[in-house]
């Protein structure tokens, strides 16, 4: 069978898995009256919640006799482990871009890492419906992007579609017939070559590992693209790590290979196609599945280094074990080890008091979704402040920067672009406009000068204001930072919380809690209206007399609480505050000090 892979690389919300959803239903690969979800590639809870693809997933279509298997990339730098990996599986990409809004960051990050692997990249300028939309220009900076990315003369040419994903259409003209996606499924056999491992059938079987999953009837499985050779149910391979040495030796008890949405066994695994493979105990991603008589392992993709620290704790509030079932570091620990042995952009450590582990990885919404996923299962956990990583080259310290791409409403850009780069140390690169009233503002900025920025940004540009960043390089450590500049309130009492109390400490700030609701000594209740931290007694209720006159009792209207979001909560505390993660909350408090960390805390302030 004439065979294709490809990847689908696009921005968050420019319409890849809606497009995809399209590609499948016109092959054919769902039936007539078969119900299917919106977004049927987004497979995970939290995907269909946010909006956005967090995991890696393969499928494949059958288009005239040929099979064309897709993969769907993560949209978003953090999750550029999954973008890594997976491109070594396919020969070709389909690069969709927002007809309005043209490249954005994170279509730079996934297409500089297709272009360096020589894959021949096709242009669909997805959107070109809406009345905002400005094809030409978005093609004029898809070419600039790739000629600063280092494309090569076959890749610069090449061939663009004009497209709806939502409506279901693409043709080669922006004025074509508006029918189908028939241009686009003629243009990838046409355009991606055919896998160049189809001619190594003949050879002993060699296959890479991308991706690791669990399935509850057969265990661990691996999937990955055949290199070379045939592989038959029932036969014995062994699994090569990334330098050459033996892990294991096991007999594949399954094959199963994509067919639409699904997965179905097969009997046989030919070179070039995207198969998965179980009956392993130990081999992990990037390892080589082999033919007995293979020594050499396959060359793995590198993996882009985090920069990001968030230490995991146990909870140990005193409302610790009320909503939870696993509290225990060891099985903190587990989970950890078993995301951290799936996920390479993720790395684990323990900290010297066991209690505590270390988990380095790509960004805040990176852990923010491993987190949402861990409190999902049932875990209670306590989340530190995200610290930068940073590197020693030749003596000198050196830390991450970010490039950042800000659409904003010209009212707003001032404010915007002060912030960046006055406090934050950041340096203006480009401010152009982009569209009716809006300006897009391009600065490179220390990643640690963006940590607990969003939630401010948002207050600056009045809601209004899209802000995108991708790491860009390692540059000489830019000095001091400041933090948050408020302080907070902090509860003095524990037990539950009094809608008198908290209407007169409403003059000192915002609140994060309602009435009736549990607190404890240490806890966050709110965000001082100055810089310093303040104690309060959120329990104090009102005085009862015997009189009673209906012109003098004031009657207690509460400010609805500020409720932040995880990833929020994260960015919002200082380094001596924690975030309390359970099932069913999210409170913030200040970080309990060992005997220890108190007597050198005391010794800092005589």
């Amino acid at each position: 069978m004439d065979l294709r892979n490809i990847a689908i690389i696009a921005h968050v919300d420019h319409g890849k898995t809606t497009l995809v959803d399209e590609l499948l239903k016109q092959s054919g690969a769902f039936r007539e009256n078969q119900s299917v979800a919106e977004r049927a590639m987004d497979s995970n809870d939290l995907e269909r919640e946010r909006g956005i693809t967090i995991l890696a997933k393969a499928t494949s279509v059958e288009w005239k006799g040929g099979r064309i298997n897709i993969v769907d990339t993560p949209g978003h730098a953090d999750f550029g482990g999954e973008v890594e990996r997976i491109l070594s599986m396919v020969d070709g990409v389909v690069l969709l871009v927002d007809a309005a809004e043209g490249p954005m960051p994170q279509t730079k990050f996934v297409t500089s890492k297709a272009l360096a692997l020589g894959l021949r990249p096709i242009v669909v300028l997805n959107k070109v419906d809406k009345p905002d939309a400005e094809p030409d220009r978005a093609l004029n900076e898809v070419f600039d992007l790739f000629a600063n990315l280092g494309a090569d003369d076959d890749q610069l040419d090449f061939p663009h579609l004009y497209a709806s994903g939502r409506s279901g259409w693409a043709d080669t003209e922006l004025d074509g017939p508006r029918k189908d996606l028939t241009a686009l499924f003629d243009l990838v056999v046409k355009h991606v070559p055919a896998p160049a491992q189809i001619s190594r059938q003949d050879e002993p079987f060699q296959m890479l590992a991308t991706t690791l999953g669990a399935d509850p009837f057969i265990g661990r499985i691996l999937t990955g693209r055949v290199e070379a050779g045939r592989l038959k149910t029932g036969e014995t391979i062994k699994a090569l790590s990334r330098t050459g040495d033996r892990l294991e030796q096991f007999r594949v008890t399954r094959i199963m290979a994509f067919r639409g949405l699904s997965q179905q066994a097969i009997d046989e695994a030919m070179a070039g196609d995207i198969v998965t493979i179980a009956g392993m105990s130990k081999a992990n991603v990037a390892d080589t599945l082999c033919a007995l008589s293979v020594d050499t392992a396959l060359p793995a993709q590198p993996i882009d280094p985090p920069t990001i620290s968030v230490t995991f704790g146990i909870n140990d509030s005193p409302l610790a074990g009320r909503d939870g079932s696993k509290v225990q570091s060891r099985v903190i620990r587990a989970r950890l080890m078993k995301e951290a042995e799936s996920n390479v952009a993720i790395h684990v450590s323990d900290t010297p008091g066991g209690e505590a582990f270390e988990v380095h990885g790509r960004g805040e919404l990176q852990m923010g979704v491993l987190i949402e996923n861990m409190r999902r299962e049932g875990f209670e956990l306590s989340i530190s402040r995200p610290q930068v990583i940073f590197r020693e080259v030749d003596g000198q310290r050196m830390e991450p920067i970010e490039e950042v791409t800000i659409d904003v409403d010209d009212d707003y850009s001032g404010a915007v672009i002060e912030k960046l780069t006055g406090p934050r140390k950041g340096e203006l690169v480009e401010m152009k406009p982009a569209g009716v009233g809006k300006t897009r503002i391009i600065a490179h900025v220390p990643s640690r000068g963006l940590i607990g920025y969003h939630g401010e940004f948002l207050t600056d540009t009045r809601g209004n204001g899209v802000l995108n960043r991708v790491f860009h390089t390692w540059a000489p450590h830019k000095g001091e930072i400041p933090g948050r500049r408020q302080g907070v309130l902090i509860s003095m009492e524990a037990g539950t919380s009094v809608a008198y109390a908290l209407w007169n400490l409403e003059d000192r700030g915002k609140m994060f809690i309602g009435a009736q609701e549990p607190v404890y000594q240490g806890m966050i209740i709110g965000e001082h209206s100055r810089d310093n931290d303040l104690e309060v007694n959120p329990l104090k209720g009102k005085k009862l007399t015997n009189v009673r006159a209906s012109g003098t009792d004031e009657a207690v209207r509460l400010t609805t609480p500020v409720r932040m979001s995880l990833e929020e909560s994260i960015a919002y505390i200082d380094t001596d505050e924690l975030v309390e993660v359970t099932p069913k909350s999210i409170r913030l408090r200040k970080r309990l000090l060992d005997p220890h960390e108190r007597k050198r805390a005391s010794r800092a302030a005589s």
